[in-house]
């Protein structure tokens, strides 16, 4: 089991302790429901630093990323971060990733921490005949994500850098906390705004503790990977291994936004003819009927219980008091107020399929 390089902190803060993706991570301080409000209305600070963080250099990088990624990273800027996934040869996905562009002929990956052996093998495999320059820095570099609507004013004292003025899916590369070089991203996983922020490892003890104190009059609280999964379900965003895996289509799980057929990419063909013709099963929201909690791994069903497809995560919502879920459903239901039913023990509870974002700030 990995630590993070703040692992003790957060024994020391009496956070309950979990295994997850090979790191011991802190799953709850105070609670779900305290933490996950916390953010959507105050702000809060992960520590992610289990994602991994691939660096791809030289003249080739560009070509590489563009072979083994969906989207099209041609068009990123020095400063632009996307979004994209790894598509594999037999439809489904390797991996979902972001890509930043740092600066000519320069990228950084970050990957999910299940993923990163298996994506770092998967990318060198095609970087045999393109020779662009790859290294691996997730065990050297610690991530904090720092979401919620008041993270721009409570942090903005620890940077010269105007924070509001940063963009979404944009970053700088700026002094943070008196630590230099630093990566201040206008990204994050929760739907509340904020930023995450890449440093070393040596200095990410002294940034987590000025961020706690920085944003101490506005509430700030650490925040555990269980609320982390409730902020990012209510925004319909999938989680690798739940929603999306080797085994799912990335047009059938809704990634057709990320898939940009300007360009030849792994498996480019047949995603282009499943775009073309559509697929047999779709990945949708679904908001329950009655007073239930979904979870992944229960069927969804027709009216007289035949299984018609999988909830792939499910959970009670806590800012919109609701049982919710994501899962697969034929192609035909999955548009909004198409009703479905959740086997849940031996009892099948209505569903009513809905537009994403359930949560809408």
């Amino acid at each position: 089991m990995k630590n993070t390089a703040l692992t003790n902190v957060h024994q020391a803060l009496g956070a309950k302790m979990v295994p997850f993706a090979g790191y011991n991570m802190p799953v709850q301080y105070e609670g779900v429901t305290i933490e996950h409000h916390t953010v959507r209305n105050d702000v809060g600070v992960f520590d992610v630093s289990h994602m991994g963080e691939f660096i791809v250099s030289g003249p080739k990088a560009l070509e590489l990323i563009q072979k083994v990624s969906a989207n099209d990273a041609s068009k990123l800027v020095i400063g632009r971060a996307q979004y994209s996934y790894l598509p594999n040869e037999t439809g489904g996905i390797v991996d979902d990733l972001l890509i930043y562009k740092i600066k000519d002929e320069q990228y950084l990956l970050v990957v999910n921490a299940s993923n990163i052996e298996k994506d770092w093998n998967h990318i060198s495999k095609y970087n045999d005949s393109i020779g662009a320059d790859l290294r691996d820095l997730s065990d050297d570099y610690s991530l904090l994500a720092i979401q919620g609507p008041k993270a721009v004013e409570a942090m903005q004292s620890l940077t010269d850098i105007d924070l509001s003025a940063i963009k979404y899916y944009h970053f700088e590369v700026a002094a943070f906390a008196k630590a230099e070089h630093v990566i201040i991203s206008a990204t994050g996983y929760t739907g509340s705004g904020g930023f995450e922020i890449y440093c070393k490892n040596s200095e990410v003890e002294q940034i987590w503790n000025s961020v706690l104190e920085a944003g101490k009059s506005y509430g700030i609280k650490p925040i555990g990977l269980a609320a982390r999964d409730t902020l990012r379900l209510e925004m319909g965003f999938c989680l690798y291994g739940n929603d999306i895996d080797d085994t799912t289509s990335p047009i059938e799980a809704g990634l057709g936004w990320v898939t940009k057929f300007t360009k030849d990419f792994i498996n480019s063909e047949h995603l282009a003819d499943q775009k073309e013709n559509g697929v047999h099963r779709k990945l949708v929201g679904f908001t329950m009927d009655e007073k239930a909690i979904p979870r992944g791994g229960y069927n969804i069903t027709d009216p007289e219980g035949n299984p018609i497809g999988m909830v792939t995560s499910g959970t009670m919502s806590p800012s919109l008091n609701v049982g919710l879920g994501l899962g697969y459903v034929p192609s035909s239901l999955g548009i909004p107020d198409s009703k479905i039913y959740i086997q849940i023990r031996k009892k099948l509870v209505p569903a009513t399929v809905v537009k994403l974002p359930f949560y809408k700030s």
